[in-house]
């Protein structure tokens, strides 16, 4: 019993420093701009700001920023999940000609930053007219590096699987996409699960992006629309921009919430590969 709660000490402080900053963006959401940088640091307020909150949809439309995120991250996810398990499959599976090389071609996209290849894509993007528009913003991480990530785990999924399951299939008549659909894609769930959560987070947590290719108010996504919160002199209004930070956890929390079984397997499965 000794053992068990003093495990249960050591474990709540080994979390303490991964839940303070959490519990400080809380607590600077609800005071005054004075407070925030008060000397000695109070975590409690001592004058609660409701006002703030409402000072984040006053000032910008914070609702449809959100929803802006969420839409884009869902589509980033859905077609990222579905080009992966097609072109790890193929490179897995698939006998063609050059696949070693293209491969490698494809894993070299992880090796060059974001920064390089921005301004090219930004003048064809803006050729194409879809400057100012949310087409970037999902496109690039499905054909970039969230998508060759998500190629190269679900690739190295179907590699650990043995093939006689799916050249049973192939005798009993199955062709390829039906044997993707009925038995790669089934197994392979707790990768995509893992691939899902990697695609989601990188394009709800993405700031370069959007801050690149996104000129009007209304089409922010939420990492932009929270740096957007500054007085007259540009400088920040911390108080707003935290309750904002504050208040866009929540859509991630309720879908953690939600999935927590699931995301949890999919991440142990993940790290077991």
């Amino acid at each position: 019993m000794a053992l068990r709660v003093l495990l249960y000490v050591l474990l709540v402080l080994a979390v303490a420093p991964l839940v303070f900053p959490f519990l400080w963006m809380a607590s600077s959401a609800l005071k005054p701009p004075a407070e925030i940088f008060s000397y000695p640091p109070r975590l409690i307020p001592q004058h609660v700001a409701w006002e703030n909150l409402s000072e984040v949809f006053r000032l910008q439309p914070f609702a449809r920023q959100i929803w802006n995120s969420v839409y884009i991250a869902a589509a980033v996810t859905a077609l990222t999940c579905a080009l992966s398990l097609l072109s790890g499959y193929a490179f897995a599976r698939l006998r063609f000609p050059g696949r070693n090389l293209l491969f490698f071609l494809l894993l070299s996209a992880l090796m060059l930053p974001a920064e390089v290849t921005l301004i090219p894509l930004f003048k064809m993007l803006r050729l194409a007219n879809l400057v100012d528009t949310h087409v970037p913003l999902i496109i690039l991480p499905v054909f970039g590096a969230t998508g060759v990530m998500a190629t190269f785990l679900i690739r190295q999924f179907f590699q650990s699987l043995p093939p006689e399951v799916e050249e049973a299939a192939q005798l009993d008549g199955l062709g390829r996409l039906g044997i993707i659909w009925h038995i790669a894609m089934p197994l392979a769930r707790p990768m995509l699960g893992a691939v899902a959560i990697i695609a989601f987070l990188a394009s709800w947590n993405s700031y370069l992006e959007p801050l690149v290719f996104l000129n009007r108010v209304e089409l922010f996504t939420v990492p932009v629309a929270i740096t957007a919160y500054t007085d007259a002199t540009g400088h920040p209004l911390w108080n707003v921009q935290m309750a904002a930070t504050a208040i866009s956890t929540l859509p991630v929390l309720l879908a953690y919430v939600l999935a927590r079984r699931q995301i949890t397997d999919s991440l142990a499965h993940a790290n077991s590969r």
